[in-house]
């Protein structure tokens, strides 16, 4: 795909992982795209929905699989603001995605080439094309600035 084209969608995203900073959940964001068109966008909410599972990736996989009326999404691809980890990228697999965009590499919980290679494991039977470092500064950035202030806050004693 043309990097160009990477970039306009990595913007996307990066509006949705505003929205989750905006909303105090860790600045994530997701967009999945079907014949160059957004057809599912969304942040992380685990501290919303009080639910470990709800990141960004899985919302907008199970929005893109609604929209397509179908558990595949073989023509679709995914951009993310963080490298996925490994039971986002293992939906991923499970969906039978085409391909995956991700901002800023994750060393501490990557499952897409930084600690584990879940996209594109021999032994699974679907594997998916993987870009990355598309908007990685500003992604990298706007997840730092978060953790930065949450270690700012004064802590509040009983």
């Amino acid at each position: 795909m043309d990097i160009m084209i990477d970039q306009v969608f990595m913007q996307e995203a990066i509006k949705q992982a505003k929205l989750a900073y905006e909303n105090d959940e860790v600045p994530i964001g997701a967009v999945v795209v079907f014949e160059n068109k957004i057809i599912a966008r969304a942040y992380n909410q685990v501290e919303l929905l009080k639910d470990a599972t709800a990141h960004a990736e899985m919302l907008a996989l199970t929005q893109a699989m609604a929209f397509i009326g179908s558990k595949w999404l073989h023509k679709c691809s995914l951009y993310v603001t963080l490298e996925p980890c490994s039971m986002c990228a293992g939906a991923m697999v499970l969906a039978r995605l085409q391909r995956m965009v991700f901002a800023a590499s994750d060393p501490k919980a990557g499952a897409c080439g930084s600690i584990l290679n879940i996209s594109n494991h021999k032994q699974l039977n679907h594997r998916f094309e993987v870009s990355s470092g598309i908007l990685d500064k500003e992604c990298g950035y706007l997840l730092s600035q978060f953790f930065l202030s949450k270690r700012k806050k004064p802590v509040i004693s009983e």
